[in-house]
């Protein structure tokens, strides 16, 4: 017996153009966001330019790299991207990257610093 046919909910290109505003607003580049996910370049861009779909693992990877809620690349919020610091992501990457014992060298300057200043409002 054939399968009725899917409904399209959200057409790739829409899922593109969320995927994008979200970037940017965060300040990303394509490279940037796909040296995060661990895949080309070209596999973001297509993406973007609603030619590639996302898997449901993709989802959650590109939800987790961009700091948003799955939703807000498939489904949106009726909102606007919230502005966050897109240097973020990256930076957590490069000390990911580190050796362990770099890694907690910084640590102990982050906590050091925070202990200093952590209580003061900007």
């Amino acid at each position: 017996m054939p399968h009725p046919p899917k409904e399209t909910l959200l057409s790739k290109r829409e899922i593109g153009e969320r995927l994008r505003a979200l970037r940017l607003a965060r300040e990303m580049t394509q490279a940037e966001l796909a040296q995060v996910l661990g895949v080309p370049h070209t596999n973001v861009s297509a993406i973007e330019r609603g030619l590639r779909g996302v898997s449901l693992q993709q989802l959650v990877k590109l939800s987790r790299a961009l700091d948003v809620q799955p939703a807000e690349i498939i489904g949106g919020t009726g909102r606007k991207p919230r502005r966050a610091n897109g240097h973020l992501p990256r930076r957590f990457e490069r000390i990911r990257s580190l050796p362990r014992s770099k890694q907690r060298v910084l640590h102990e300057l982050i906590d050091a610093f925070l202990e200093k200043h952590g209580s003061e409002r900007s």
